[in-house]
């Protein structure tokens, strides 16, 4: 298979998790959130609260926000990013207007309780558990639902925040103004609002960094065995992964040793350890969990460098009569 090929594998494969996701962000807040008149963040909260006030469908006004976010990002993202984007957006507002379709209504044409009355929490706890679940399936695939995620996209991009405090920040905002709303009754019921709102916030951001964190974990393998360079192969070959061999020295024996380095994601572990003791089960292995890993297969460096730090880089430093060079070894 040539790589144009394997892109547009994948690119498929993006293009159908995004949908998956989006399909289930639809379901659970049409389902779950909208009969209860849960506020949530982002832009589908925005909407939310246009249409519980007004009655005005949500996908339409959904749909417009991102029209207008989407090109003041375009800069910013690029095309290949924001391609997704309008695809998610796009699908989003069309799905948010299916599952309403389909949604049982009383003899008021409002939306029934599927859980039944005095379910609100419980309704809550669902709901955004499948949305924020949906946001890391389409971040993951690298894409965006559209909305605040856009900027929170757009801040992750150049500096390392996650995409949950961004979102978290966003959504305080979006939800406390359900307090400056008299068509939502007394003080009292906005402030109810507004604690189911925060609520929302909480449980949804949870599930997308958990999701994005738990998928993103890597770990340090050094590997102590006389069989290293069979192990090596190993895992250099069957798993196309690069390993790093260091020099040991041992104290105790005073003997010289080698130990081999492998940074992995933490799935990875399993079929590593399944290698190590196929080739030498008395290897001494350590396995340890590193907070960040940056390069190639990995996250990307995620620091703005500014013109006058690339010149100083560039720069190679004068050697004086009687300097010697120091490799640091």
């Amino acid at each position: 298979m040539t790589i144009n090929h394997k892109l547009i594998l994948k690119e498929v494969e993006d293009y159908v998790f995004i949908t998956l996701g989006l399909f289930l962000y639809s379901f659970g807040f049409t389902v779950f959130l909208m009969p209860y008149q849960i506020v949530t963040g982002g832009v589908t909260g925005i909407s939310a609260i246009i249409f519980y006030a007004t009655g005005f469908p949500i996908e339409y006004t959904y749909f417009f926000i991102n029209v207008i976010l989407g090109l003041i990002a375009l800069r910013i993202l690029g095309w290949k990013f924001l391609s997704k984007t309008i695809y998610a957006f796009t699908m989003l507002s069309f799905m948010l207007g299916f599952f309403q379709q389909l949604m049982p209504v009383d003899e008021e044409g409002h939306f029934i309780k599927i859980l039944g009355e005095g379910q609100n929490f419980m309704s809550l706890l669902i709901g955004c558990i499948m949305t924020g679940s949906a946001l890391a399936i389409v971040f993951l695939n690298n894409g965006s639902t559209g909305g605040t995620d856009i900027i929170a996209a757009s801040v992750n991009k150049y500096r390392d925040v996650s995409l949950g405090t961004v979102l978290t920040f966003l959504d305080l905002v979006i939800i406390c103004s359900c307090l400056l709303i008299p068509q939502f009754g007394e003080p009292l019921h906005r402030a109810y609002m507004v604690v189911f709102g925060l609520c929302t916030m909480v449980v949804e951001n949870f599930m997308l960094d958990y999701l994005m964190n738990r998928q993103r974990q890597s770990v340090q393998f050094l590997i102590f065995s006389n069989k290293w360079q069979e192990i090596a192969n190993a895992i250099g070959t069957k798993m196309d992964h690069g390993v790093t061999i260091l020099d040991g020295h041992g104290w105790y024996t005073g003997e010289k040793r080698k130990v081999l380095c492998i940074l992995a994601k933490k799935r990875e572990s399993l079929t590593i350890f399944r290698l190590i003791k196929m080739i030498d089960p008395n290897a001494f292995v350590s396995q340890s969990a590193v907070i960040g890993v940056f390069g190639e297969g990995f996250d990307q460096i995620k620091v703005k460098v500014e013109k006058n730090e690339n010149s100083i880089r560039n720069q190679q430093p004068a050697q004086t009569a009687g300097d010697t060079p120091d490799s640091g070894q």
